[in-house]
C-alpha cells in the first residue's frame, strides 16, 4: 500500500489556502473551455474568501484574492480577471527599507517623549509657567519610573535625572513635593482568586447537596 505523504507532494505554494484550494486551481488550468475556467475560478475566489475571512478587513481585498489566484496557479491560470494580472517579477520587488530612528535614550524607561518635553520646557522663559512644566514633568518621569521598574523610587533620583537630562537648566522648587505613586498588580490575579473561591465553595456545596440528597434516598430505601 502507497501511502500519500505531504512530504512526497508539490509544495503549497499559498499555506493559509491549504492543499485543496491548489488542487482546485489545477484543475482550472487543464479545463479547455474559457467560459468553464471563468465559471470555476470565480467560485474558488468565494471559497478563499470564505477561508481567509480576515481579509476582507483588506483595502481591495477582492483585488488580493485575485493576485492570489494567479500566484497558487504558477502564472498559469488563463481566465477572465477583473484586475490586472500579476507578473512574476512583481513578487520579486522589495519594498523601501523603513528608517529606525537611532536616537540614543539616556533613560529608557523615561523614553523620548520626557526628553522632548525638557527641551520644551527650557524654551519657556515665563518664571511660573516653567515651574509649572518643570513639576508636571517631574511627575510624569516618576510614574513612568515605577512603572518600568515595578518599584518604588525616591523623590531624589528623580530630581537628580531631571538635573542630569536637562543638562542643570531645570530643577524643582525646594518646598515642591512629586506626587506618590506605588506600583499595583494587575487586578486579574485577585479576580482569578475570587472566581477560584466561588468554584470552590460551589464545589463544596454541590459535595453537600450530593451528601444530602444520598441520606435522603438510603432512608428511603430502608422503608
Amino acid at each position: 500500500m502507497n501511502f500519500d505523504y505531504n512530504t512526497t507532494r508539490n509544495d503549497l505554494i499559498l499555506a493559509e489556502y491549504g492543499r485543496n484550494v491548489q488542487n482546485m486551481v489545477k484543475y482550472i488550468i487543464e479545463l479547455p473551455d474559457r467560459e468553464e475556467r471563468n465559471k470555476y475560478a470565480q467560485a474558488v475566489i468565494d471559497l478563499m474568501g470564505f477561508l481567509n475571512p480576515h481579509l476582507r478587513d483588506v483595502a481591495d481585498f477582492k483585488h488580493k484574492l485575485w493576485d492570489h489566484l494567479h500566484i497558487i496557479s504558477g502564472y498559469q491560470i488563463d481566465v477572465d480577471s477583473p484586475y490586472p494580472k500579476p507578473t512574476p517579477e512583481a513578487a520579486l520587488i522589495k519594498p523601501d527599507h523603513i528608517g529606525y530612528p537611532q536616537q540614543r535614550i539616556k533613560y529608557k524607561h523615561y523614553g523620548k517623549t520626557v526628553e522632548a518635553m525638557i527641551e520644551k520646557a527650557k524654551a519657556v522663559d515665563d518664571p511660573e509657567r516653567r515651574a509649572e512644566m518643570v513639576q508636571g514633568i517631574a511627575n510624569f518621569m516618576k510614574m513612568s519610573y515605577v512603572t518600568w521598574n515595578k518599584d518604588s523610587v525616591a523623590d531624589e533620583t528623580i530630581i537628580k535625572n531631571l538635573r542630569e537630562l536637562s543638562g542643570g537648566e531645570l530643577q524643582l522648587g525646594e518646598n515642591v513635593n512629586l506626587h506618590k505613586v506605588e506600583f499595583k498588580p494587575a487586578p486579574v490575579r485577585q479576580q482569578n482568586n475570587n472566581n477560584n473561591n466561588r468554584g470552590r465553595n460551589n464545589n463544596g456545596k454541590n459535595r453537600q447537596n450530593n451528601s444530602s440528597n444520598k441520606q435522603r434516598n438510603t432512608g428511603k430505601q430502608r422503608y
